[in-house]
Parts: C-alpha cells; structure tokens; sequence
C-alpha cells in the first residue's frame, strides 16, 4: 500500500463510540472553522487529530459530516492509481484550486515515498539503533526460530532480535497510518507460535492495540515521527509544515527512545 493512500475502514469490525464521535465532530468543526479557505485530505486530518481520536473515528465522522453538508468532498485520483479524498469548508467556494494545489503535492510525495521505501529506511534506523545497544540480530525476513516454523500464513517478522537470553521479534512500520489489525493480529501469533516476545517499532498505533499487545507480552516502541532519509530532508520539512504532518528526517534514533525499550527489557531480564 503506498503512502498516500486513502484507507477504507469497515465500519462493522470497528467499535463505535456515539459519545467520541459526538466530540471528534465538534473538534473537526472548530478545525475547519479556523481556516475556512483550507483543503484537506483524510488522513492528513486523521494523524492531525490522532491524539485525541483514533483514526477510524475521524475518518467516520468526516464521511459523516460530508454526506450531512456539514463539509464538502471530493475524490481525486493520484498518478500512482490510487485515490485520494479531499475535504473542505462549505463557505469555500472557489476551492479547486487549493485542491489541486494539494493534490500536485501528494503525487510528487507518494511517488517519492514509493521509490525510497520508507518501509526499508525505518526498519534500517530501527535495526542500528538496537544493535548500538547491545541487540544480537537473529534473523532478518523470518518466519523461524531455534527450528520453529511459522506456517499457517506468508507472513514473517522484520527481524528477530536477542540480548541476555530474550529474543524478540520485531515489527516496524514507518507509515502515517495504523498497522492494519489482521497484520497485527499475526505477528503477535507468529511470535507466541515462535516463542519469543512481540514487539511493534511503529510510528502510532491505537491505545488499546498497545493494552492488548502490553498483554500479551509485548511492547510497542512508539516513533511518533515519519523517517524520511537525510537527502529527503527539505521534502519532509514540506510535509511537517505545509500538511501539519508528523514527518522528519533524522540521522539516527535518539538514544532515548531506545532507552525506553531498554528499561522494559531489563524488566523482562529482572523478572527471569
């Protein structure tokens, strides 16, 4: 899936909450009634919001608000073959060029995000920054571990990581947008079949995804930020201050954020 792309979320596999729904509307409201001469598309205004609502409630209540006449929408499609879903104040009525304005953009970034594999760069950071720590790599691409095989999907893990005995299996995703659940869902599987403990190095994930991973057993190491390489540096800037987006470009992770992994291992190391 690229960058950009808009996702659908089934409404039925997700829970609903009238009462969160209720106030994301207010806050998404005041947020267009700031800036009435403003295009968005959806999930630049699920991660604008993603501290106080989960993306599928902002994402509910856009289409919500839209299908109302409470915002105005529109689907433009990218040259990557994919789409995307733009929203904006009803007052604004001469908006097709902010849109495409918008849109001109996103194509030169989801094209650029593509030929980069960000997928790849964050996994590159992720991987140096534990190894500076002291982490044994034990696989890269894996589905096995000390002669256990996962079988049951073609899913694997990024990496098997081990130090003083605990190995982990680790799972990075550097995408504005959630993990999808049914991923997620596996990897931790595919760590319990392994016997070793889940750990997902990822930009955001919902709250009570992090409970039920926490568990399980688990951890989630969460970035916050986007990783775009170095040579990328002024486009994330772009990103970061044009779209509100949580994107930057770093040489490395800082210590501190491994550190926080590391205080949950020497818990586990404890603990034994």
């Amino acid at each position: 899936m690229a960058e950009f792309d808009e996702i659908f979320y089934d409404d039925s596999l997700l829970p609903v909450s009238d009462q969160f729904e209720v106030q994301a509307e207010k806050a998404i409201t005041e947020f267009f009634n700031q800036d009435k001469s403003r295009v968005y598309y959806s999930r630049q205004i699920e991660v604008i919001h993603e501290d106080r609502y989960f993306h599928w409630v902002t994402n509910r209540v856009l289409r919500k608000m839209a299908a109302s006449g409470k915002l105005e929408s529109e689907r433009r499609s990218l040259r990557i073959g994919t789409t995307l879903i733009l929203y904006w104040h009803p007052s604004f009525r001469y908006y097709k060029r902010e849109a495409q304005k918008l849109v001109n953009i996103v194509d030169e970034y989801s094209e650029a995000s593509n030929s980069i594999a960000l997928g790849d760069h964050g996994e590159h950071l992720v991987l140096k920054g534990f190894v500076k720590f002291g982490y044994l790599v034990r696989g890269l691409e894996t589905s096995s571990f000390n002669e256990k095989i996962w079988k049951a999907t073609d899913h694997d893990l990024d990496f098997i990581m081990e130090k003083d005995g605990i190995p982990y299996g680790v799972e990075v995703k550097n995408k504005l947008s959630y993990i999808d659940k049914v991923e997620f869902d596996i990897k931790i599987k595919i760590c319990h079949h392994l016997g070793i403990r889940p750990v997902f190095v990822n930009r955001m994930l919902p709250k009570i995804w992090i409970e039920e991973l926490r568990a399980q057993g688990g951890f989630a190491l969460i970035l916050k930020y986007q990783l775009y390489p170095r040579f990328l540096s002024n486009q994330a800037k772009i990103l970061r201050e044009q779209f509100n987006l949580p994107v930057d470009s770093p040489k490395a992770l800082m210590d501190g954020t491994i550190q926080r992994f590391e205080n949950w291992h020497i818990k586990n190391v404890n603990s034994l």
